[in-house]
């Protein structure tokens, strides 16, 4: 894969600038009836930033971001930047307790909001003393604040606030669904790395409009604000309101031209379920990237015939490492076939090993640990946390090289179709968690393994499955369905037995009209656990 570096912008704000010196009034984003061109953009988050530091925002603090999807987005995010600080998304559809502590962990003085959102920020304000300014709406309350209208008032002028590359640009913090939320820090450098190997590995250039899917405390959204800056694109930021409608989410790839998309499979399988497929020439898109979870090949092979001139690809790569493999579709898969994770991508390294950290023979399973240059930083103020995260391989001949340990557990394999990669390395294949790995009557069984045979089931639109704790037998396995049509277990259950081994068969069954998810569209575990189990 050939880089494909546009300019020499070293920071991330610095992304916008080769597009403003040759395409001032094109749109950078768009929402809605609104766009913000790239010389908007400019000016905008000068004034953002100019009042930031006025207000005594130094480089190094982070500001706060709770906006629902918007074009302030965009300004707020390269305000930011421009004023040394680092963005930290918040969702505002998250627990006000949550968003108090996480204000309150990064100690942010700032936040960046809007008037639709007052009544939860008198409430998040007054439970803690952290925050001093909100920007975006005024306030009725004991600290200050400014609407964006009155941003008018400062420099248009850029800063120039001295930054490097190695320092904080933002930090996103994990669902929080399971424990404590994860605050996981990027660089400039990191962010910018990844910046780059996206756009050269999709080719993205000025002509693209990105559907930009995910809410910006997603860290899938990034290649919407900062990849498709560096192509000199433009990205549609989707409302949250048409999320929830997928035949809307249809009429507006028809209407905007989106050529990129990028989301996790739940969207594409509403789209599917949805029956409105035909309905709409969906020819403009030459990329459509999924992520998060599992796609079964049978839920892809009905989609792709839909969109015919896209390359599909599985992005694989957490958001502590931004991306670290991907896997191009061109033709459908058979049903019974897994998507693999595909190959590792340019600067980056990767290392599978066993639990004494030996690297496992190709072919057998073991946990991926990545190195590359768009790993995060760290854990925000978690050293505990940062101690387990990495391992660092000291080599005899060579500098010490630090892996990000994922806790996915992967394979190698040198068969099939799809044996090597450009550079002539293996594929990789995702074999299930370490956290997801159980032991039932005797057997170690990947629960994400049995969850992928399952989908490859023809009636079986949605699946997932848990463990259940079974006292001296250890473990067994449930499973949650959504079906297309209505069927009898005990035909699936025999139709699985020709894939999955007798113990790893689950033993008990749930039908639901749908699976509860995050916000971010992953399977929502906890709430299962408190309904079902």
């Amino acid at each position: 894969m050939a880089s494909n570096r546009i300019d020499m912008a070293q920071l991330l704000h610095q992304l916008i600038q080769s597009p403003l010196r040759q395409t001032p009034d094109k749109a950078a984003f768009r929402f809605g009836q609104g766009t913000l061109t790239y010389q908007q953009l400019d000016i905008q988050s000068n004034q953002l930033a100019n009042c930031l530091i006025e207000a005594g925002v130094k480089p190094g603090d982070r500001v706060g971001i709770y906006l629902n999807r918007c074009l302030e987005t965009a300004t707020a995010v390269y305000g930011i930047l421009k004023s040394g600080a680092a963005f930290v998304p918040l969702d505002p559809g998250q627990p006000i307790s949550r968003t108090k502590d996480l204000i309150d962990r990064c100690q942010m003085n700032v936040l960046i909001s809007q008037k639709v959102q007052n009544r939860r920020l008198l409430k998040i304000t007054t439970q803690q003393n952290q925050t001093k300014l909100v920007i975006g709406s005024q306030l009725d309350w004991q600290g200050d604040s400014i609407s964006w209208d009155q941003l008018d008032k400062f420099s248009t002028n850029d800063p120039n606030i001295s930054c490097t590359a190695k320092d904080l640009a933002y930090i996103i913090f994990s669902s929080g669904t399971t424990g404590i939320p994860k605050g996981i820090m990027h660089t400039h450098a990191s962010g910018m790395a990844y910046a780059e190997l996206s756009v050269g590995l999709y080719q993205a250039n000025a002509d693209d409009i990105i559907g930009n899917f995910c809410a910006l405390h997603f860290d899938q959204s990034t290649f919407g604000y900062f990849s498709s800056m560096l192509a000199g694109a433009t990205t549609v930021i989707i409302s949250d309101a048409l999320t929830k409608f997928p035949v809307s989410l249809l009429q507006m790839i028809e209407r905007e031209k989106i050529s990129i998309w990028y989301s996790v499979p739940l969207v594409m399988i509403q789209m599917l379920k949805s029956g409105a497929l035909d309905q709409y020439d969906l020819s403009c898109l030459r990329w459509v990237k999924f992520g998060g979870e599992a796609f079964s090949a049978q839920q892809l092979a009905e989609l792709m015939p839909h969109m015919p001139n896209a390359i599909f690809c599985n992005v694989y790569g957490p958001a502590e490492v931004n991306q670290c493999t991907y896997f191009h579709i061109r033709e459908p898969f058979p049903n019974n076939q897994i998507i693999p994770l595909g190959y590792v991508w340019d600067d980056t390294d990767i290392l599978i090993v066993d639990n004494n950290n030996a690297v496992v023979e190709a072919g057998e399973v073991g946990e991926l640990l990545v190195s590359s240059t768009t790993m995060m930083r760290g854990y925000w103020d978690d050293e505990k946390l940062n101690s387990r995260a990495f391992f660092t391989v000291v080599g005899t001949d060579t500098k010490p090289k630090t892996y990000y340990r994922t806790g996915d557990l992967v394979c190698t394999s040198a068969g099939g179709d799809y044996p090597y990669g450009p550079n002539g390395e293996y594929l990789l294949y995702f074999m299930g968690r370490k956290d997801r790995q159980i032991k039932t009557r005797g057997y170690r069984v990947e629960l994400a393994e049995v969850e992928l045979a399952i989908l490859s089931q023809e009636d079986i639109a949605e699946a997932t499955v848990m463990a259940l704790d079974n006292g001296e037998e250890g473990k067994l396995i449930k499973a949650f369905l959504v079906v297309k049509r209505e069927i009898d277990i005990n035909d699936l259950k025999k139709s699985l037995s020709s894939i999955l081994p007798s113990y790893a068969i689950p033993s008990s069954w749930e039908l639901l009209d749908s699976i509860p998810r995050t916000r971010n569209g992953k399977v929502d575990y906890q709430a299962l656990t408190k309904v079902y189990i």
